[in-house]
């Protein structure tokens, strides 16, 4: 029986070129995608096909204007799209399309039965990716471009993005802070990088309420994250039942990542990613969509993604 687990990777995200001193450059997807041969995974996959986002969808979430912004810099071979940690080359606009239309692919896949879950291995990353800003490493917002995609294609009425990156998914949180439809969910490192994501930031007008941060200390570990998932955030979806779940999946959280201090273990990405996919059987017909954030231990990334797959695949 095929798998109905798919996966989103096409030989493109190795374009974007951030140099070779970049925490966030192409040989984390080599790294990832070798690991995942080694262990006999990739072959379990179902392997979109992919294409980049229109236009008439990244301009939903991001203005015109820094789209065109983005196009130009890269056009000329800019390289830096921020104040100084966005590196890009001339390819990188492309390759942030084609990012963003692998994780619409897996929307379309998912939401329409093909597949019941679906792992975008994406760059560059999204998250911090603001309306008029790259940010973080973030280009295009990968994972707020698939949400708005499932709302307005597929009539879905509540997402669930459950963002584990080690840093606040800012941008994510900006994209929906005033709407029901979305309920964001982080838990990351505070005060750090990119310095967002306080208890009290929890949405506004009509989307009060739908945001909810869980800022944890240098040193917590896995203990106050599954605390967290039990206590408060699977409480929280089963209030809010969605009708898809989303998973902003960072794995700078683990212990050896070298650009945070949170000391999380393999096995607590596979318990949130157990804890999830029975939320989803209750909620969703088991429907996730999960996409790659950050992750800088090239060995680490590696076993965490195999985790979080193995969870995903059961």
């Amino acid at each position: 029986m095929p798998s109905k687990t798919g996966i989103v990777f096409n030989e493109r995200f190795l374009e974007h070129d951030t140099g070779p001193a970049h925490p966030e450059r192409a040989d984390r997807l080599r790294a990832l995608v070798k690991h995942l041969m080694d262990v006999k995974l990739w072959r379990e996959l179902q392997h979109l096909l992919i294409d980049e986002a229109p236009l008439e969808w990244i301009t939903q979430v991001h203005s015109p204007e820094y789209v065109r912004f983005i196009r130009e810099a890269c056009r000329r071979d800019a390289k830096i799209l921020d104040q100084g940690d966005t590196h890009a080359s001339r390819q990188s606009y492309d390759v942030a399309l084609l990012a963003a239309g692998g994780v619409m692919a897996a929307v379309d896949a998912v939401m329409n039965g093909v597949l019941k879950n679906a792992f975008c291995a994406v760059r560059p990353p999204g998250h911090h990716a603001l309306k008029n800003a790259a940010m973080g490493f973030c280009i295009f917002n990968n994972i707020a471009i698939g949400a708005n995609y499932a709302i307005k294609n597929y009539h879905t009425k509540r997402i669930a993005i459950i963002d584990w990156d080690v840093h606040h998914g800012n941008g994510t949180q900006d994209a929906f802070y005033e709407t029901r439809e979305v309920f964001f969910v982080s838990l990351h490192q505070y005060p750090f990088y990119p310095g967002s994501g306080s208890r009290a930031e929890s949405g506004h007008g009509e989307g009060a309420g739908y945001t909810l941060n869980f800022p944890m200390w240098a040193g917590a570990g896995d203990n106050e994250y599954l605390e967290a998932f039990s206590e408060e955030i699977l409480p929280a979806l089963e209030n809010y039942r969605p009708e898809l779940i989303m998973i902003s999946a960072g794995f700078d959280a683990h212990k050896n990542d070298p650009l945070a201090n949170i000391n999380l273990t393999e096995e607590s990405f596979s318990t949130f990613t157990k804890m999830l996919n029975e939320a989803a059987l209750r909620h969703c017909g088991g429907k996730i969509i999960s996409v790659l954030e950050g992750g800088y231990n090239l060995s680490s990334l590696s076993t965490c993604v195999e985790a979080h797959l193995r969870q995903l695949l059961a």
